[in-house]
């Protein structure tokens, strides 16, 4: 043991180089090897947080991990090629300490808090001399990039990883007084839910990258599922924030408005637009004012794309299905001062924003926050004027989403409306979580309605990818419907017929007559 090398476990903080200890830089500086982990892609950022400690000539070990979240073939599954990862990695670094060597395992934020130094820690601390250097964690980097204390008193804060299971991480957020949730990534949609089952959503927040040039900061409900990296966490403080919280971009953006405008900040606005279906052609003078007017645009990030960029301008883009997190979020902002631009595709007040963004708005604390709606040209509409008028006579428009009502709501729905013999505009058919209840549909109505009835699959339209046809409804295949598409149902006085300039749909507005064509034909 005399001759041996020491292991020297070396916290780094979470990101920024000036937040290494002075001991953990004079160890670095010092050790004859400098070891750390890195996936695959070979980029390390432990490694890229000591660079400035290293010196030249040190030995380095890159300990690359055989998998991260991709699977692998390895018998023993996932668990088993890390614990063997970890095994082949401890004999490498032993092979420096027997040898005399001192090496310094690299660990982001503390060695001992969600850490890979721990695993190389229980496989060498019997055989040689270890010393741990505490680093400053990411909840510390995260805390201080928020602005607010995270418990005070005797409060009690719970460190959550994001990979439990969401109804555990529910009954946990519901039980504390403050929480962080750390490894989000991928596991980001469902801590959301979480945050949301637990009625936490609206005081928690996201901290990206904290301490370093890529910090962001954001509201926990405004931040886009595709964007969340692993080194992301997201605080529930104890205490209700008492003061500002300066680096918040919401709180930025109503500051910047302030700052540009040279006044004092009052109530702005939120303006609720909807963009038309596709074409930029369908998109409204007035919504394009709206659009150009505001300081602020919030929404999905698919309709934010279809908004051209403005100097000065703050996009706030989110996941699908974060409505009343994104309403929130609008009001909040105008609250502060900002003119807000809330984007919907289609009409806004057509399974859209404006009714979320109006829902909202009860609560008293947006009292005094306008909110005004802007019409835009529906998706129906637009797939209707592909094929003549469909929808010409009395229609019903049904979502059949069951995401926020029951499929037994939709199914009764369907139901009274196919024995009212109203044609039918289906939105949301489908999508990739939720493929059956086209099917389910088509046979619903068909107890109703006769197989040649005339069906209207518009995918796109207005797209670069618009595809319209008529089918029968008999021979309507659900595997050719995904959430692009719009269905028109007809009703018993809808017509078809080929023309020149190709099929022909209409709904005649002579009902009598209507049917006794039909009854003739028939």
């Amino acid at each position: 043991m005399s001759t041996a090398g020491k292991l020297w476990g070396v916290g780094l903080g979470p990101g920024d180089p000036e937040l290494v200890t002075v001991k953990a830089a004079n160890v670095i500086g010092a050790a004859d090897v400098i070891a750390f982990h890195s996936a695959r892609h070979g980029r390390s950022i432990s490694r890229r947080i000591a660079a400035p400690y290293m010196r030249p000539g040190q030995l380095e070990e890159h300990l690359v991990y055989p998998v991260t979240t991709e699977t692998t073939d390895h018998p023993g599954g996932y668990q088993g090629a890390i614990d063997e990862f970890y095994e082949q990695a401890a004999e490498r670094l032993a092979g420096h300490l027997a040898a005399g060597r001192s090496v310094a395992l690299l660990a982001a934020g503390d060695p001992l808090f969600y850490s890979s130094y721990m695993h190389m820690h229980r496989r060498l601390a019997d055989r040689f001399d270890a010393e741990i250097i505490p680093g400053i964690t990411s909840v510390s980097a995260a805390s201080a990039a928020l602005g607010t204390p995270l418990v005070e008193g005797e409060q009690v804060l719970t460190v959550l990883p994001g990979t439990m299971p969401v109804e555990e991480l529910t009954r946990r957020l519901r039980t504390t007084d403050a929480a962080a949730i750390m490894k989000l990534g991928r596991t980001y949609p469902d801590v959301r839910r979480a945050l949301s089952d637990s009625g936490r959503l609206a005081g928690a927040y996201y901290v990206e990258r904290a301490s370093t040039t890529q910090q962001r900061v954001l509201h926990a409900g405004a931040v886009d599922d595709a964007e969340v990296p692993y080194f992301a966490i997201t605080l529930v403080p104890g205490p209700e924030p008492t003061t500002p919280l300066p680096r918040l971009e919401a709180e930025m953006v109503a500051a910047q408005r302030v700052a540009d405008a040279g006044t004092t900040a009052g109530v702005g606005e939120v303006v609720v637009v909807g963009l038309g279906p596709g074409a930029p052609e369908w998109t409204t003078d007035e919504v394009r004012a709206a659009l150009t007017d505001a300081t602020d645009l919030v929404g999905y990030t698919t309709y934010l794309n279809r908004v051209p960029e403005r100097p000065g301008q703050r996009r706030h883009a989110s996941d699908n299905r974060v409505e009343s997190e994104r309403a929130a979020m609008a009001l909040d902002l105008a609250k502060r001062g900002a003119r807000v631009a809330v984007v919907s595709s289609g009409d806004p007040g057509v399974f859209a924003m404006a009714a979320a963004v109006l829902e909202e708005s009860g609560d008293p604390q947006w009292s005094g926050v306008p909110v005004r709606v802007l019409p835009g040209l529906t998706a129906a509409n637009a797939v209707a004027s592909r094929v003549g008028a469909p929808l010409g006579h009395d229609y019903a428009m049904i979502s059949l989403s069951d995401r926020l009502k029951p499929w037994e709501v939709v199914a009764q729905r369907l139901a009274a409306v196919a024995a009212a013999d109203m044609a039918i505009a289906v939105y949301n058919p489908a999508s990739a979580q939720r493929t059956w209840q086209v099917g389910a549909m088509r046979d619903l109505l068909l107890e109703h309605r006769k197989p040649d009835t005339p069906v209207v699959v518009g995918r796109d339209v207005g797209g670069p990818t618009e595809s319209v046809r008529v089918v029968s409804l008999g021979d309507l295949d659900p595997d050719e419907v995904d959430m692009r598409t719009l269905l028109i149902i007809g009703a018993s006085t809808t017509t078809a017929r080929e023309t020149g300039a190709g099929i022909r749909v209409y709904t005649s507005r002579r009902y009598d007559r209507a049917r006794d064509a039909a009854a003739d034909g028939a």
